[in-house]
């Protein structure tokens, strides 16, 4: 038995070893042809669409939120840091500053318009100012100027106890946002006070616009 594997083996060895085995290319054993087609059938391209387009339906509605909210975020910052920069030239100055919506000429203008450019005024002229808001978008406030005196309080005293500005985006009025102000010059961003997804003032009442 042990003699007939070795002979078995022997002839395995012998035929690789035979001139005809040597005359193959090795690298012609590696290309070895394939049935197996390379690339995407119709069916697997229609379903990857279908999906990708189910997915952009459903991922669009919150992407808008998220800009949405983002935009609202940015405006109602660029709008406390005006109020700063008023508070802050009038206390450096010695002066009262202004926060108002501006006429052509950078002067402050009556009304109580604020979605157009506004800006901070003091009586060297324009300090600081800021372009119209997005078209659409609503910035909300009762009074057609905010002014603070030396001391940091505001100096126009018919605004009350407490003030709001409203800044509501077009068509997500859920996420509008506010900035409360008091007497003392000191301002008061809104937050979800109550959890329902809405920004509250100090009063606890949502921010809306008209």
């Amino acid at each position: 038995m042990q003699h007939s594997l070795f002979k078995n083996n022997a002839f395995k060895k012998s035929d690789l070893s035979s001139p005809k085995a040597q005359s193959i290319p090795p690298s012609s054993l590696l290309n070895i042809p394939s049935n197996k087609a390379i690339g995407f059938s119709l069916i697997e391209l229609l379903v990857t669409i279908a999906i990708a387009g189910i997915a952009i339906t459903v991922a669009l509605p919150s992407l808008g939120s998220f800009t949405t909210k983002m935009r609202v975020d940015n405006e109602v910052s660029k709008l406390q840091r005006l109020l700063l920069t008023t508070r802050n030239a009038a206390i450096n100055s010695g002066q009262n500053a202004t926060l108002c919506p501006l006429q052509a000429d950078d002067t402050c203008q009556d009304t109580t318009v604020w979605t157009g450019r506004i800006g901070v005024v003091s009586v060297d002229g324009l300090i600081k100012e800021r372009e119209a808001i997005q078209g659409g978008d609503k910035l909300e406030f009762n009074f057609n100027s905010v002014t603070f005196s030396p001391s940091g309080q505001l100096s126009n005293n018919n605004i009350g106890v407490y003030s709001l500005f409203s800044y509501c985006p077009s068509g997500y009025a859920d996420l509008s946002r506010g900035i409360g102000l008091s007497l003392s010059g000191r301002t008061h961003l809104s937050s979800d006070i109550n959890g329902d997804g809405k920004d509250q003032d100090r009063n606890n009442n949502n921010i809306v616009c008209t």
